[in-house]
């Protein structure tokens, strides 16, 4: 008896499941080499060329980084670009779990790769791009857990919500990481990514602390995806139409 073959299009819809699968992760993988570039690039140079950066041109590269990205990629792969963002929406439903170690892996590789990237360029000055306190352990913690708060309650609220502007969805992200580290810049860093301090400390063989920047913006982020999800109010409870989320959740 001859055995069952399957339809040649339901083979030909299986691949291009997985050929979308994977120009999703190469597109994760591109844009967290480009964020890495340059919210690293930045304090490089001010290191190089004594300041010329200053903290607010450290704050511009990454938040002009993240912006360009989501703007660019966010309509590909979501572009998480963050490991964190990655965890917290898979914790709340709006990312398969399955989906999360190849999302991680594009991540971290996307960032080893620009920090040594950047390590060929500037060396040997990429001591400069990596993310080390000046205060405390615990004030570190808690800066990192704070601002990363912050920007996942920013980002859930544009990526998750449809009645929020899903079109100003890069401006509101790249806003919020400027503003987090022209705060938090000078103390920790301002990482709010665990791949913004691997990388560069990969590159650099510097892993000074680095457990507080893999857990505090992990916890963090989880805080503030939630808390933007307890408080946001439900489809029932306002008259205006609904629209379609943007990005963020592919």
């Amino acid at each position: 008896m001859q055995g069952f073959t399957f339809p040649m299009w339901e083979n030909t819809l299986s691949d291009r499941i997985y050929d979308t699968y994977y120009i999703q992760l190469g597109a994760e993988f591109v844009g967290t080499f480009i964020l890495m570039f340059a919210a690293s690039a930045g304090p490089i140079v001010n290191q190089k060329y004594n300041g010329a950066e200053t903290l607010i041109g450290n704050a511009a590269c990454a938040g002009l980084g993240v912006m360009i990205v989501i703007l660019s990629t966010g309509h590909i792969s979501g572009a998480h670009l963050n490991p964190s963002l990655t965890i917290a929406f898979a914790a709340l439903r709006h990312f398969p779990w399955v989906q999360v170690p190849a999302y991680i892996a594009a991540q971290v590789s996307g960032s080893i790769c620009a920090s040594f990237a950047l390590k060929g360029a500037f060396h040997p000055y990429m001591s400069g791009g990596t993310t080390v306190p000046t205060v405390s352990t615990g004030q570190a913690f808690a800066l990192e857990f704070i601002i990363t708060f912050n920007l996942l309650f920013v980002v859930t609220a544009v990526a998750t919500d449809t009645r929020a502007l899903g079109e100003l969805a890069g401006l509101a992200v790249g806003a919020t990481v400027m503003l987090n580290i022209l705060i938090a810049g000078p103390s920790s860093g301002g990482s709010m990514n665990p791949v913004r301090t691997l990388g560069p400390a990969v590159a650099a063989g510097n892993y000074t602390k680095l457990w507080v920047y893999l857990v505090a913006p992990t916890l963090g982020a989880l805080a503030g995806a939630g808390t933007y999800t307890a408080v946001k109010l439900r489809e029932d409870e306002v008259d205006e139409p609904v629209r379609e989320a943007r990005s963020f959740r592919r």
